[in-house]
């Protein structure tokens, strides 16, 4: 496993769910093709699961 993740938005949060809007901007996204580095973790893990679909991530 990677010590840090970078993650990237990269689709709109327009028409999304609410708790996947929360996840995202808890993750420390606010605008598209934004990246922000983490810790790699389980609960930043299992927070990128959740909107998998919107983001891009990478191990660095």
């Amino acid at each position: 496993m990677a010590n840090q993740l970078q993650i990237t938005l990269k689709r709109s949060l327009i028409g999304r769910p609410e708790d996947q809007r929360v996840t995202v901007r808890t993750l420390g996204l606010r605008k598209m093709h934004q990246t922000v580095v983490h810790n790699d973790n389980a609960a930043i893990r299992g927070m990128v699961n959740k909107v998998i679909h919107l983001v891009e991530v990478k191990e660095v």
